[in-house]
């Protein structure tokens, strides 16, 4: 009986309890950042100022494309055993698509067929492999840029003189089929002799170290050079540079060309403007483009397996032009790149903000949690005194096995209750009461409540007008109350009136000194210490 009141509000409390730590639970997940939609690796071959441009179109493609995507990005440096780790490292991270440009054929093959084995679409970019598991393939022709600038060196030198080639990394596809591209084109042109092929690997310090021992090696002995074709625009430099460092006049009067055709400062087509080099190519990057694709190929959308970007070869005659356009695309382009900076930094605000505000929602829910519990607990408290309330002395009847007893009867002639004879004895007679012997004890508790009920707002009521009221001494009435209760009339009288005076604090209007005057107190600062002592919390408490 004890715990029934509390238990059942709390259980009545627990759904909306779950409910409100479910609640938190997702408002702390909802601080969380959001996941991206799509996460794609790129492995570069290499780090260079082209591949920093293709990196930077694919972080704007990535920021303007409707769909959420994060990039991983790696470089090789050129170096096959490093880009085989990367791209195994890339798959290791859950990627959901790999972009890959193979820093040679042969060597890189392997790791990407793992990843299109594993079930991850691969798109091999600018360099081929050996393999056809690829998803898709976009470059720009390597062979056609060779021959178009094998056909461009033909016709400045007229058909005839002598031609140098410095080759990119060997093992490269995009070194082989520009190697391919040039010596096919120079076929058609019998007075023009390649005279050698130098092997570098796409930097401009391979291209003058290159050159520098070739110079030293043959010296005059193969006559000047006419034109030197650079696979690329910082291996022509190059070449250039070890020509001007050089004593001997074998390249002093060669023209230079090379392909990438870059914009801006020291890119390919200032170069050809300001008269360094002859002629470049225009190898594009279109990192957006390619990142197009990369979302088409996971939305499921149609897409090209071999994709060709257009290129165009970069002369005197348009460098300005090209190098304007250039300029202006490069200056809209930064524009953008702060625009995205802004966008970013701003939506980073918003990011804190709403975590400043979830948390301090979080905050509010658990005080308001705390503050539901107390209530909870407080309830609880308030019913078990309520149950004690009703389950009060008068009852204890119900709640022990009574000693026989007998009703008072009355005393023998000559005999009171205050005998002078005896003093005060404790004498007490069998009483006449049901089948002569029947235990009574109830009815004795029964009686004695009646009388505390009757003159419980009496003030001055004692011990001694209790016992004369039931015709026993006082000594008498100590005794048997003490016998069926455990507690002495001044305990149960007080109890009686502390009950009575909770009773009517629940039930009632009246102020606590009304209350404490009905019940038979003299002071109500005394009923109220008496109230606390007994039930834990004040009066005051009560009628809040």
């Amino acid at each position: 009986m004890v715990m029934k009141y509390p238990q059942t509000y709390l259980s009545s409390a627990r759904p909306a309890a779950c409910l409100c730590v479910l609640l938190v639970v997702l408002l702390c997940l909802s601080c969380s950042q959001r996941q991206a939609k799509y996460v794609i690796g790129v492995s570069q071959c290499s780090a260079d100022i082209w591949r920093e441009k293709q990196n930077s179109e694919l972080r704007m493609g990535a920021y303007c494309n409707k769909d959420d995507v994060e990039l991983r990005f790696a470089a090789a440096y050129d170096s096959d055993e490093r880009q085989v780790q990367q791209i195994d490292s890339l798959l290791g991270t859950g990627i959901d698509l790999l972009i890959v440009a193979p820093n040679q054929v042969q060597t890189i093959s392997p790791a990407i067929d793992r990843a299109y084995d594993s079930g991850i679409p691969v798109i091999v970019f600018e360099r081929k492999t050996s393999s056809e598991k690829y998803t898709a393939f976009i470059s720009a022709d390597n062979y056609e840029m060779g021959r178009t600038m094998g056909d461009y060196v033909a016709q400045r030198l007229q058909g005839r003189g002598q031609v140098l080639e410095v080759m990119g990394l060997q093992g490269s596809s995009p070194a082989i089929e520009r190697h391919l591209g040039v010596a096919d084109a120079l076929k058609a042109w019998p007075d023009i002799r390649l005279v050698a092929t130098l092997q570098g690997d796409w930097t401009e310090e391979s291209g003058y170290e290159a050159t520098r021992q070739w110079l030293d090696s043959v010296g005059t002995d193969v006559g000047p050079i006419d034109f030197v074709f650079g696979q690329n625009d910082r291996m022509a430099m190059g070449a250039r540079k070890a020509a001007a460092n050089s004593s001997l006049s074998t390249l002093h009067s060669s023209l230079y060309c090379g392909i990438d055709g870059l914009p801006g400062e020291g890119g390919g087509i200032r170069l050809v403007e300001d008269s360094i080099l002859d002629a470049t190519y225009i190898y594009p990057t279109h990192g957006d483009r390619l990142l197009q694709v990369a979302v088409d190929i996971l939305d499921g959308r149609p897409f090209d397996k071999e994709i060709r970007l257009m290129s165009a070869l970069v002369t005197r005659q348009n460098a300005h032009a090209l190098q304007m356009q250039s300029e202006e695309m490069a200056r809209q382009s930064d524009y953008l790149d702060r625009l995205h900076q802004r966008a970013d930094n701003y939506l980073q605000q918003l990011d804190t903000q709403h975590i400043i505000n979830v948390l301090s929602l979080v905050v509010i829910i658990l005080l308001l949690l705390t503050i539901f519990f107390f209530y909870l607990y407080h309830r609880g408290k308030m019913n078990l005194q309520r149950e004690r309330v009703v389950n009060n002395l008068w009852n204890v009847e119900t709640q022990q096995t009574l000693t026989q007893q007998t009703l008072p009867q009355p005393l023998p002639e000559g005999r009171g209750v205050d005998s002078p004879e005896d003093g005060e004895s404790d004498y007490s007679p069998p009483l006449q009461g049901g089948d002569g012997g029947e235990s009574v004890g109830g009815l004795f508790i029964t009686r004695f409540k009646e009388v505390v009920e009757k003159r419980l707002s009496e003030s001055d009521l004692s011990v001694e007008d209790l016992a004369a009221e039931m015709n026993l001494s006082r000594v008498q009435l100590y005794r048997k109350v003490k016998s069926v209760t455990d507690s002495s009339p001044v305990e149960l009288l007080r109890t009686a009136r502390l009950n009575r005076g909770y009773q009517l604090l629940l039930t009632t209007d009246k102020t606590i000194s009304e209350v404490a005057y009905a019940v038979g107190f003299t002071a109500p600062s005394y009923f109220t210490k008496c109230f606390k002592e007994e039930f834990g919390h004040s009066p005051t408490d009560m009628k809040r």
